[in-house]
């Protein structure tokens, strides 16, 4: 057994409260089981149920998928469709699971491209496990870092224009206040899967200081040890924000 696999037998010394996740390889997974792409992001479905699952049984606060970027409108017409159909299977299916579970699911991103039945499903499952604490789940979907920036100065923009404030009032935590996922604590660790060493327009102001782990690991195969090693991997980091390691050291010493 290789020391990776021993660590992963151990709990993480630290937790992260919120992990980002670019789930990337569904589409090459299918391609090497000559299976259609739609059956890897069905797998894909399954990795997600059971990442949710581990979120919840580390005590993880937050956990936020990238499921459609904006830029994914360029893929095939037919693997679209498909797609928006998982989406709505996937919701109708899950969301009982999510609410039994104490999990609080909200779909950040331009939704007025969905189809309208989509649209619906999403905000009943909103509304639905809206009081719910033990884990918020958050999906990416027709989203892209630059949109949300872009949302939030018009937000600004239009209360300038309104005459509410002066533009010089305008700071990085009122400008914060308006994108999404602005309740939740940054993310504190982004996995992307697949092999690919990119952020992809994927939280862009959210991802400042969050630690990145990149694995070759196809998200349909991303299993327990695979996000247990990103956890222990997260664990052994220093995150300074700034500060020396002397800085870091000192204060941790006096906790």
């Amino acid at each position: 057994m290789s020391d990776p696999d021993r660590a992963t037998n151990q709990p993480p010394a630290s937790i992260p409260r919120h992990v980002a996740i670019i789930m990337d390889g569904n589409g090459r997974w299918a391609k090497r089981r000559h299976l259609p792409r739609i059956a890897g992001h069905r797998a894909g479905v399954k990795s997600v149920r059971r990442v949710v699952e581990q979120c919840i049984g580390y005590g993880i606060e937050a956990l936020t998928v990238f499921a459609f970027s904006t830029e994914n409108w360029r893929r095939p017409q037919d693997e679209v469709g498909l797609l928006m159909e998982l989406f709505l299977t996937a919701l109708e299916k899950e969301v009982k699971k999510l609410h039994q579970n104490d999990v609080r699911m909200q779909v950040i991103g331009d939704r007025s491209r969905f189809p309208t039945k989509l649209q619906e499903r999403i905000a009943e499952a909103e509304r639905y496990t809206a009081s719910n604490r033990a884990l918020t789940f958050t999906i990416a979907a027709n989203y892209g870092g630059r949109w949300d920036i872009t949302q939030a100065v018009r937000k600004l923009g239009r209360r300038i224009e309104s005459g509410e404030m002066s533009a010089d009032a305008v700071t990085e935590q009122l400008l914060q206040s308006g994108l999404a996922l602005a309740e939740l604590p940054e993310p504190d660790l982004f996995i992307r899967t697949g092999g690919e060493q990119r952020i992809s327009n994927f939280l862009l102001w959210q991802l400042a200081y969050t630690e990145l782990y990149f694995t070759d690991t196809l998200w349909p195969d991303f299993g327990k040890e695979s996000f247990a090693e990103a956890l222990h991997s997260f664990a052994s980091r220093q995150r300074r924000f700034g500060r020396t390691s002397e800085q870091v050291e000192e204060q941790e010493r006096a906790l």
